[in-house]
């Protein structure tokens, strides 16, 4: 019942369920109380309602949105409990008292503090928004922009502005109590000086030198950035909060990059949500900015996603434009139609040339280069299952997807048998379940399932605790324990102290990364990797979400995996270990392989998953694993060659596409350069060969800016 209530109530939890439902009930209790008239239960009530609602806003709930929405918003559930009072004292016969013209001339001049109130931290939060957002790219030195206000002045504000009510209402209520004015006018005069002095304290702020510079100032100090940094490799990225791991994953890549290499980001919530690195990083959200910015000197564009906002520097001719992709797998996105608008397409492996041929969307042979996929340097080599240890399997499903169709995910059909088959194993393996994030998003069917799987998984690895044929090291684990604590609290001292600002300005003024702080970062989170998997028997069944540990951490300590069609499969079989997918739209095997190329070695598996032994047998002796060939051929095939390294590769393409746009823009000035002569001629080139920069105000071939 709660549960189903939470659900539809869209909360959290039931904590702040309860929350909702005291709000809700607190109200008709106030007017109740301000009726019968009984200054204790108002008082009472009121106070409730004031912890509820703070409750709720500090938790960010779903719901203080939606009550934004039907008119029952913060400033109207402060303005309703001041109204109540006005009836609890007039209930009380003190409407001819001063007091309670008091009251009402506070409310009403409380509630005129709200409007410059609002204003000022509205202008600040605008004037403090910069145009373009950066990290890692050194302003300071070009533009003057001032510290932020406190934070406490701006971070929740209305909330806080609102709150200073308490001394009026307080004072109020202990007037009408003890029948003494006093106390009531003393509360007037707090709420209405501290009302006052907030005002007061952000007038500084809005003007003088506490202003950030205007944007076009801005701009030209990026400018001068540009021209000095000379930015010749650009990775290009919009999309939603939730696909910031697409750009995220290749942040290593471009920090290993020959050349010298610049991210350019659409969104604001995506540099929010950038993990941390060494490379450039520009912000631009405007089109109009972006498409007038100096990018002269970039001779490669790297596109991580098929979006619209690509427009806005496909549109350069002087770079040539590559799309790179967040992931290699059979599903029909790796062969979108669009891909043909950039001038090439980099795949991993022979796999993503051979989709495209038989897509026959558009992309040429010719425009397709394989290049590896460096990301999966971090992925170990299978040597058989550690002795001493029983083997480990991964349970990495894929998400519901946009429609409904069986074959996106396990979860629904088959993922509640494999799980089951697994923990039921004999002789025994060890199960991680760890979901794609997205999982449930979409379809509360497999939301449900998830829940179930993740039960199934939490109740076996209890049952297995108490089961006297696994040993636990409880010393060994304390120590790792131990370490984990130490590592974080390092981790959060150096989050703390690396300058990370809720304030846009401030970030970019001091965004520049330590390298010494970045690279104890890297070594610390690989030390805490190490220490999370020996902080718990290496028996246990493990459900695991969240960013940490990551999923290439998850192949490390597996012995084999199961999982759906996704890039997840094709980035396991750099490992060489076992693997298995499971065909949940019931296609049959044959065609199954014809249609996937990453399962053509892989155990197939129906919804049932009655052939989960075949998997389980290739781990436990792996001199009779009938797939281990035909999973190296299908690595090459899928990933290309080890050697040269896939890092090695990519800089290579990245070098020679860089020749080719030089070599066109030599062709290009030598051609203006031969046509310079003829004044009408050269107008007739100059139109038809478009140059970087446009007019803010005049045409943008036809896009318009966001």
């Amino acid at each position: 019942m709660i549960s189903t209530a939470i659900r539809v109530a869209r909360v959290g939890s039931a904590a702040e369920l309860a929350a909702a439902a005291l709000v809700m009930l607190g109200f008709p209790c106030l007017m109740l109380a301000a009726l019968i008239p009984s200054v204790y239960a108002f008082a009472a009530t009121a106070a409730v309602t004031y912890l509820a609602d703070h409750y709720l806003h500090r938790k960010g709930s779903y719901l203080i949105n939606r009550l934004s929405k039907v008119r029952a918003g913060l400033s109207i559930r402060f303005l309703i409990r001041q109204l109540l009072l006005i009836l609890l004292l007039a209930r009380m016969s003190l409407s001819g008292n001063l007091i309670f013209y008091g009251a009402i001339a506070c409310f009403i001049a409380f509630y005129g503090l709200q409007a410059p109130h609002g204003a000022l931290v509205t202008l600040i939060r605008n004037r403090r928004r910069m145009p373009v957002a950066t990290r890692n790219v050194d302003l300071k030195s070009r533009i003057r922009i001032p510290d932020a206000p406190r934070q406490g002045l701006l971070q929740r504000s209305a909330e806080k502005m609102l709150h200073l009510d308490l001394a009026a209402v307080t004072g109020l209520l202990v007037a009408a109590a003890v029948d003494s004015a006093v106390p009531g006018f003393v509360g007037i005069g707090v709420t209405i000086g501290l009302g006052c002095l907030y005002v007061l304290a952000l007038v500084p702020y809005v003007r003088g030198r506490k202003i950030p510079p205007n944007a076009d100032t801005v701009l030209a100090a990026v400018d001068d950035w540009l021209a000095a940094y000379k930015p010749e490799t650009v990775l290009y990225f919009s999309g939603s909060k939730d696909s910031a791991y697409q750009v995220n994953m290749w942040l290593e890549t471009m920090e290993q990059l020959d050349t010298r290499p610049l991210i350019v980001l659409r969104e604001r919530v995506i540099l929010t949500n950038l993990a941390p690195t060494t490379v450039p990083v520009i912000c631009v959200p405007g089109g109009v900015h972006l498409m007038n910015m100096d990018l002269s000197t970039v001779r490669v564009a790297l596109y991580a996603a098929n979006v619209g906002k690509n427009i806005h520097l496909l549109r350069v001719p002087t770079m040539k434009h590559v799309f790179i992709g967040h992931g290699d797998s059979d599903k029909l996105a790796s062969v979108n139609p669009f891909s043909k608008v950039y001038d090439e397409v980099w795949t991993a492996g022979r796999a993503g040339r051979d989709r495209y041929a038989i897509a026959d969307v558009g992309v040429r042979d010719d425009d397709i280069a394989e290049v590896g996929r460096p990301q999966l340097a971090p992925i170990q080599t299978w040597q058989g299952v550690p002795q001493g240890r029983i083997p480990t399997v991964l349970y990495a499903p894929t998400w519901e997807g946009w429609d409904d169709n069986p074959g996106n995910t396990s979860i629904l059909l088959a993922g509640e048998n494999i799980v089951r088959k697994l923990v039921k194993a004999d002789p025994p393996v060890r199960v991680l379940y760890k979901p794609h994030p997205f999982t449930g998003t979409r379809s509360a069917d497999a939301k449900a399932a998830h829940q179930r799987i993740t039960a199934l998984v939490e109740k076996a690895g209890a049952e297995r605790a108490s089961d006297a044929r696994f040993t636990v090291d409880a010393a060994a684990q304390a120590r790792a324990q131990a370490e984990l604590t130490r590592i974080e609290a390092r981790l959060a001292e150096l989050s703390g102290s690396a300058g990370d600002k809720g304030d846009e300005a401030e970030a970019t003024r001091d965004g520049v990364v330590d390298v010494a702080r970045h690279e104890e970062i890297a070594r610390l989170r690989a030390e805490w990797d190490d220490a999370y998997w020996r902080s718990f028997p290496s028996h246990e069944h493990r459900v695991i979400t969240g960013a940490e540990p990551r999923l290439y951490d998850c192949f490390n300590v597996s012995d084999a995996m199961v999982s759906d069609i996704s890039s997840v499969v094709s980035d396991f079989i750099a490992s060489g270990k076992p693997y298995a997918v499971t065909d949940s739209a019931e296609l049959g095997v044959e065609e199954f392989k014809r249609q996937n190329t990453a399962v053509r070695a892989a155990v197939i598996l129906s919804n049932g998953a009655a052939e989960l032994g075949g998997l389980l047998d290739a781990v436990r002796d792996p001199s009779a694993d009938p797939l281990a060939g035909e999973r190296g051929e299908l690595k090459r095939y899928l990933l290309g060659p080890d050697e040269p390294k896939s890092i090695d590769q990519f800089n290579t393409a990245v070098a020679d596409l860089a020749r080719k746009a030089e070599i066109r823009n030599a062709g290009q000035e030598s051609r203006a350069a031969g046509v310079a002569a003829d004044p009408a001629e050269a107008a007739e080139l100059t139109t038809a060969l478009p140059g970087q920069r446009t007019s803010t105000t005049g045409d943008t071939d036809g896009v318009t800016a966001v």
